[in-house]
């Protein structure tokens, strides 16, 4: 970041600063008086600011004071169209953003203050528009610092195709609506996030890879928090790019309905080199759930604009989890929902799963030094046999089977840890303990070429590959 060498008040440019009337057009007249001039700062303080759309200069500092609120207008059409797009098939519907930057470096957010999304003011009547918050695409050397980012109508963030960028000590909670995501970065590099609460009701920190042009590589997430209805930190699925060099440490994982980490290679590209260490998850349903297929479905949710047909399966490896806490209590023997019609899971969904597809292994994981509470309680009666649990399946060669996949089945095979297709396995120093008896196998590893298992205890005994 350049050195500021001014400071603007919107109200220079005729901003109210009432929490009613629209301050946008003062406010992108500051910000862009800042830029025309080498850099500075434009500083929020004292009232609310209404606006909309906001786009953001090379070498400018938005700073949003703390006696001061940027909240989003309740008007659709007060958000531009021209702000590029989200990536997801079918959600068009949160397209537009509140604040937006393109082809832009050297700018900031900060501030003690409050962004806030307004999320309850859409839809408005007649649209189906809820604009994400904040967008970023084709930037670098972006820093996004301290600020209170409240209640968006859609996702949180969603950093696009940019690098150097740096998220520190930002409160977030989202959990208002549906995509409810706190921090994605999408074909980006160069990532450091840290010292930050991320609450929603979808991903709270997501790495996607929409292009072969924009690999994602060196993420660094530290000392962070996550909660929420659905994942943690996710990796993957918008996979056509590849993923690697990614570092998550010392964080905390606190009511996560869902994954806590989940990573799917499912478009085609490779994801490898992801190191999870020190990290400490209460009641979180899964707390990993790994998957290696391939994925085209025009007409669900879920896949990229971007890919255009069924992709060979890519690779997905060298994956070293260590010093991993989970413990559950009894609030995980409930059914817990996203809002009121939506199954997040329950102790028959629970567990940590790797799965791939016969003949494209996981290839290189380590699993090491984890201790796993878990609620148990179910009764083989609850669920299928385990010789019907369908096998992740090649859609290039069986396009029609039902193939087993992150949202189903809603079941488990094995209480602990099912780990299907995945060879060089190493696990080490693992105890697993269930408050309550549970039918199931406690691990089972089906297809896992090259295991090395030792000092696993189960319920205070001794566990060894022949023993299911």
């Amino acid at each position: 970041m350049k050195e500021s060498s001014m400071i603007i008040d919107p109200r220079q440019y005729g901003a109210v600063v009432d929490g009613v009337t629209n301050d946008a057009e003062a406010i992108q007249k500051a910000i862009d008086a800042c830029s025309a001039n080498g850099g500075g700062t434009v500083h929020l303080t004292g009232g609310t600011f209404l606006a909309g759309t906001l786009v953001m200069k090379s070498n400018v500092v938005l700073d949003v004071d703390v006696s001061a609120k940027l909240l989003a207008s309740p008007n659709i059409g007060d958000y531009s169209a021209d702000v590029h797009h989200n990536r997801y098939r079918n959600e068009h519907d949160i397209d537009r953003c509140f604040i937006y930057a393109e082809d832009a470096h050297d700018f900031a957010l900060t501030g003690r203050g409050v962004i806030a999304g307004n999320a309850e003011a859409f839809p408005n009547e007649g649209s189906i528009y809820r604009p994400m918050m904040i967008r970023m695409l084709r930037c670098s050397n972006v820093h996004l610092e301290n600020l209170r980012l409240y209640d968006a109508a859609a996702w949180t963030t969603a950093f696009l195709d940019s690098e150097y960028i740096w998220v520190r000590g930002v409160d977030i909670r989202n959990d208002k609506r549906y995509n409810g995501d706190g921090l994605d970065f999408d074909g980006c590099a160069h990532v450091f996030v840290s010292d930050c609460y991320v609450r929603g009701t979808d991903d709270n920190l997501c790495l996607q890879a929409s292009s072969r042009d924009y690999p994602v590589h060196d993420v660094h997430v530290t000392n962070c928090e996550f909660s929420g209805v659905c994942a943690g930190v996710r990796i993957g699925l918008k996979s056509i790019g590849d993923i690697f060099n990614v570092t998550i440490a010392n964080c905390t994982f606190d009511r996560v309905w869902r994954e806590g980490i989940k990573i799917e290679s499912t478009e085609g590209g490779a994801i490898s080199e992801i190191a999870v260490s020190n990290i400490v998850m209460r009641n979180v349903t899964r707390p990993l759930f790994v998957i290696l297929n391939n994925r085209f479905e025009p007409d669900d949710l879920g896949s990229s604009i971007e890919l255009d047909h069924m992709p060979a399966i890519g690779r997905l490896g060298n994956i070293d989890i260590a010093h991993l806490t989970a413990v559950d209590d009894e609030e995980m023997t409930k059914t817990h929902w996203r809002f009121t019609d939506d199954v997040m899971g329950e102790p028959k969904f629970a567990g940590i799963r790797f799965d791939a597809a016969d003949g494209h292994p996981i290839d290189g994981v380590t699993l090491s030094d984890i201790r796993y509470t878990f609620v148990g309680g179910v009764k083989a009666s609850d669920i299928p046999p385990a010789a019907e649990y369908p096998k992740v399946l090649d859609r290039l060669v069986d396009p029609d089977g039902r193939s087993s996949e992150n949202y189903w089945p809603d079941w488990s095979r094995a209480a602990f840890m099912d780990l299907r297709n995945v060879h060089d396995l190493r696990l080490d120093g693992i105890r697993l303990r269930t408050l309550h008896d549970d039918e199931r196998p406690a691990v089972l590893t089906d297809g896992c070429e090259g295991l090395i298992a030792r000092d696993i205890r189960v319920n205070g005994e001794d566990w060894d590959v022949g023993r299911r």
